[in-house]
């Protein structure tokens, strides 16, 4: 559960303080990692703070999931080893076999594979809407649907949606809404508080925020449903180690001040590709233009680190820029201190070629870290040519 005494306290303090009790034992201002898999017991049953095995609950992890709560307003947060064993733990909780799913038709492409791959082999329908618009969602309904999934902004084409207004179309339709948060960051925006039914969230991006770590997590703001995710989050057992929740947690304190960052140099650079002769649009919720920029202004605190762009010279065009880039490191993921450059098309989303979520060839995907502003600029001028 999360710490009640942080409720009313600032985001960025609830970021460096909230499920980070000093040590009872020394004191230690940082939680310790735990690394441990069993717990002596006092007596058979008799376990100490409800620690048993650590695959169950680690202290460690106890303290990130604690904190995760915390910062999204929910009442559950629960951290696993990825982002996509978080989504998977999330979908086999609330669906079975016949059930129906509306996904976005910008998405990660993981997440693609995993509807379309995986939980389709057993009996779970998927159909695709433009979250953007409501009638879109509402067309997409059927009468199993029990899930409406939402990436805003989304990857990579920074689409955003209006998650009140997806919270009611979903509530009217009796199905969950969920919010992938990744490219926002809690800092950022807060789903839950929106009307969202539950956050999810690669834990490898802007949380860790320093291409470190590999974890997911999940957010709820319904206690019965944070019970019931945590009893499939130890029945399935894909968790967070202790190490990697503890990598996470000191990542997430400096959250805040990195989000600002990543902002402002994005905003930077958004206006040297607006002008750049070889760049023929911009993806960005930040530009006036964007038809989601009044909603994104809405719904978000700032617009964020991620950037997509066209080129022109089509898809070969967008790859020679990759290739010629060296401030910007060629890669896939993003959120971390260092910016990373990629073709979607080739690399992250090669998973949704031919499908109604493939993304243009002729598409780059910057996540721009903290580094100096004129650096990066004059790092993608020269890879632009």
């Amino acid at each position: 559960m999360s710490d009640d005494s942080h409720e009313h306290q600032s985001f960025e303090t609830r970021a460096i303080h909230a499920g980070n009790t000093a040590d009872p034992l020394t004191g230690a201002v940082v939680p310790p990692i735990y690394q441990v898999s069993t717990y002596k017991q006092d007596g058979v049953g008799g376990l100490r703070g409800g620690y048993e095995y650590s695959r169950s609950a680690n202290p460690t992890r106890t303290a990130l999931e604690e904190n995760l709560a915390a910062l999204e307003g929910g009442s559950r947060g629960l951290a696993f080893a990825s982002g996509l064993a978080a989504e998977d733990c999330l979908l086999r909780t609330l669906l079975a076999p016949g059930d129906h799913v509306v996904i976005p038709n910008d998405a990660y492409g993981g997440t693609f594979r995993l509807f379309a791959k995986v939980v389709s082999r057993w009996g779970v329908e998927w159909s695709v809407a433009d979250t953007s618009d409501a009638e879109s969602v509402r067309a997409a309904i059927t009468p199993k649907t029990k899930v409406i999934w939402v990436e805003t902004p989304s990857n990579p084409l920074l689409g955003i949606t209006d998650i009140a207004m997806v919270a009611d179309v979903a509530r009217t339709a009796g199905a969950k809404l969920v919010v992938d948060n990744t490219f926002a960051s809690p800092y950022l925006q807060q789903p839950l508080a929106l009307g969202a039914d539950v956050v999810v969230h690669s834990l490898t991006k802007y949380m860790g925020g320093h291409s470190d770590v590999v974890g997911g997590a999940l957010v709820t703001a319904d206690a019965a449903l944070g019970e019931e995710l945590a009893y499939h989050q130890n029945a399935m057992g894909a968790v967070a180690g202790p190490f990697d929740s503890w990598i996470v947690l000191r990542g997430i304190k400096t959250l805040a001040v990195r989000m600002d960052r990543h902002a402002e140099n994005a905003a930077k650079i958004v206006e040297v590709l607006k002008r750049h002769p070889k760049v023929t649009k911009v993806l960005y919720p930040g530009l006036p233009e964007h038809p989601g920029h009044e909603i994104a202004a809405k719904q978000m605190r700032n617009f964020g680190g991620m950037i997509s762009f066209q080129v022109e010279g089509g898809e070969e065009a967008a790859v020679a820029v990759c290739d010629r880039a060296k401030l910007f490191t060629l890669g896939e993921s993003l959120g971390g201190v260092e910016s990373l450059i990629e073709h979607p098309g080739r690399m992250t989303h090669a998973s949704v070629a031919g499908s109604a979520l493939e993304v243009p060839a002729d598409l780059i995907r910057l996540s721009v870290g903290i580094e100096n502003a004129d650096d990066l600029i004059a790092d993608l001028t020269r890879a632009l040519g």
